[in-house]
Formats: C-alpha cells, structure tokens, sequence
C-alpha cells in the first residue's frame, strides 16, 4: 500500500513539474516624483514567448485611459523618471496639449522634463521590447 502512495505521488509530482508554462507577466511602468512612484495605466500590450501569445487592447480613448491615472501635480521644468520594467530597447513620449495639438517629448536618462507652460497634460508612452510593446499614459497639471 505504501508503495503505491509513494508512485502516485512521484508521478503526480513529475506530470505537475512537466505541465508548468512560464507565462510572462505584463511589465509596469513608473513615473517618480520627488521620490514617490506612480504606476502608469498600461494599455495596448502585446508580447510573444515562451510559446505563448499575449495581446490585450484596451479603450482606444486616451482621456479614459488619463481618468484611470491620479494627475500628478508638478511645477514648471520639474524632471519625472521613468522606471519600466524588463528594460524596453525603445521608448516613445508624445505629450497631449489641452488644445488637442501633440507633441513627441525627448527622453534623457529615462527622464523628461515638464513643459514652461502652466496647464493639463497627458503623456502617451509607446515602449517595444523584443518580445513586445505596451503603452503608457499618465497626465499631469503644471502649476
């Protein structure tokens, strides 16, 4: 009988060893300021590995995407890191005028700076891994 315990568990321990998949966690994206970090609202992703496929398409709306993030409040030339996970080969900023005009924003260091003018602003991140892309938003107001 004992015998029999000790097979079915070492077999129910191989097939379970055997039929683990190493899925790929979505990567988070991070704005710091003044030393506190903010978690970006991820959209668009998509990633292939590992004989896994992973898409998801979110709102194509970007102000609801913006309405999902707390608006960050920061003055006239502050400087936000960004912190993304798995180290993406490129990131993309666009920055989102009230006036529904864009701009592409440079990225320094994984840093960017905020604009002279005082007003509301969302900043699209477009990031492309190897295996993937995803898109960033948060929005901030320039006091």
């Amino acid at each position: 009988m004992k015998r029999k315990i000790l097979s079915f568990i070492l077999i129910t321990t191989f097939l379970t060893g055997c039929n683990t998949h190493s899925i790929e966690s979505q990567p988070e994206g991070k704005v710091v300021v003044d030393n506190k970090d903010y978690t970006m609202i991820g959209s668009d992703y998509s990633w292939k590995g590992n004989n896994i496929e992973i898409n998801t398409k979110s709102s194509p709306d970007i102000y609801e995407l913006a309405d999902q993030f707390k608006t960050l409040e920061v003055k006239k030339g502050d400087t936000l890191k960004l912190e993304i996970e798995r180290n993406p080969s490129s990131i993309k900023a666009i920055k989102l005028n009230e006036d529904g005009t864009s701009d592409y924003v440079e990225i320094k260091d994984n840093k960017i700076t905020m604009p002279s003018d005082e007003g509301y602003y969302i900043y699209k991140l477009k990031t492309t891994w190897d295996k993937g892309k995803e898109t960033f938003i948060f929005d901030v107001n320039i006091k």
